[in-house]
């Protein structure tokens, strides 16, 4: 792990396309603000952990648990082209 120490408003860059900038300090808390192409997802870590979670579950469902789409259901249904 790399650990660096930075004032309010420096930065660190991650890759080429990354900036993270220490936007305040309150006492023992760090407010950063991260800078990043929308094909990087950003996720503080729990976040990111239950989002795998919730995939690998989902990925172990078993296609008789679901129930099929019937033809006429759904958001376009009733809709005339």
């Amino acid at each position: 792990m790399l650990v660096l120490s930075r004032h309010r408003d420096e930065s660190i860059m991650i890759g080429d396309d990354v900036v993270v900038t220490i936007v305040d300090i309150r006492g023992d808390k760090v407010r950063l603000g991260i800078a990043a192409p929308q094909d990087i997802p950003v996720h503080r870590q729990e976040v990111y952990e239950a989002i795998k979670r919730e995939n690998q579950r989902a990925g172990k469902l078993d296609p008789n648990d679901t129930k099929p789409i019937s033809p006429g259901s759904g958001p376009t249904a009733g809709r005339e082209s």
